[in-house]
């Protein structure tokens, strides 16, 4: 299979103060979320002037991306401009007509994975009948360099703070219906094999998984435990360092720059807890080479490069123009195998 494009496709994020309440109207869009919870979480942004890190982050990525794909690559978002619709109908303008789709996102699950699958046949519907084909490339959660990359960005946090720091793993909480909608919890499962895997590879034996930046109302349960509680917990069992690692993070989010650097380091330090946040991959070349290797993986048909560990969690296979790997859901098809 051969591709003339790539398509970074990503959340979206306001990059001025007067984006920051349109973009969460539209991120909220029909989830009856009260207007005073927009305001809270607007302030976050505008702790930060208003500006998300993640588009900035992402034109870096796509920087590195041409430094290893020669192809045009395209930039579209979910939420906010640029908008995967217009940037569709750029490459059909543009003449493309196959392209591969990279996402900002490792896992399956609904909203790390079916929901780009909607945004790419939404798009295609944009773009009209002579819409490029886009084949959406698979979660990469076990891929060797995603692996390599948290296992590094662990290191380099634990050299921060004093030896015998407790490594605690966060990602993205979402509803326990949610984690069961497309499968017996397929993205909490991956998310804690992954963790398996980059622990492993960091050295550590022990090590923690927790769940962050939950919303919505209390009587619903989601994943547990918060990582507000579990560090509240460490502190009073004695632990006298942490390193969180947000593992379910590819870039500096919102999530990871205000709910863990400010709101989490600040609650550990006040309960006396020396504080590191590892790093995500953001704009790494190593980020730009596994979404190389994931369209080598279609071009040449061989099997995809995963990293095996105990009670592996397979992926999802590439989908096609929008529709599910394997309707009417994310159904897990791969078998882990050794890297290599």
């Amino acid at each position: 299979m051969e591709f003339d494009a790539v398509l970074l496709l990503s959340f979206g994020g306001p990059e001025g103060p007067e984006q920051v309440r349109p973009f969460l109207e539209n991120v909220t869009r029909g989830r009856n979320v009260p207007p005073e919870r927009l305001d809270d979480v607007a302030q976050h942004y505008l702790h930060f002037g208003g500006v998300s890190p993640i588009n900035g982050i992402n034109r870096a990525l796509i920087d590195e991306l041409r430094a290893e794909l020669n192809l045009p690559i395209y930039f579209g978002n979910r939420n906010w401009d640029p908008y995967v619709e217009d940037a569709v109908v750029a490459m059909r303008d543009n003449g493309i007509r196959r392209a591969a789709v990279f996402t900002t996102s490792a896992w399956s699950g609904y909203s790390s994975c079916t929901q780009y699958t909607e945004d790419i046949a939404r798009a295609r519907r944009a773009a009209g009948p002579d819409a490029p084909e886009l084949v959406k490339l698979r979660p990469y959660f076990d891929h060797p360099l995603f692996v390599e990359m948290f296992a590094g960005a662990v290191g380099a946090a634990a050299r921060t703070v004093p030896d015998g720091a407790r490594l605690v793993f966060t990602a993205h909480s979402v509803p326990v219906a949610a984690d069961q909608r497309l499968g017996p919890r397929l993205y909490s499962r991956q998310v804690a094999y992954a963790t398996r895997l980059v622990a492993a590879a960091a050295g550590y034996t022990e090590f923690d998984l927790a769940w962050q930046s939950r919303s919505g109302p209390p009587q619903v349960p989601w994943l547990e435990p918060s990582v507000e509680d579990h560090l509240a917990a460490l502190a009073a069992s004695g632990t006298k360092a942490v390193v969180v690692c947000p593992i379910g993070f590819v870039a500096d989010h919102i999530e990871v720059v205000w709910d863990l650097d400010e709101e989490l380091r600040a609650q550990a330090e006040a309960t006396g807890l020396a504080f590191a946040r590892a790093a995500t991959p953001n704009a790494d070349r190593r980020f730009a080479r596994l979404a190389a290797d994931l369209i080598d993986e279609l071009r040449t048909g061989r099997h995809p490069t995963r990293v095996a560990g105990l009670d592996p969690v397979s992926g999802c296979l590439a989908s096609v123009n929008g529709e599910p790997c394997r309707p009417p859901h994310c159904v897990a098809t791969e078998t882990a195998k050794p890297a290599g």
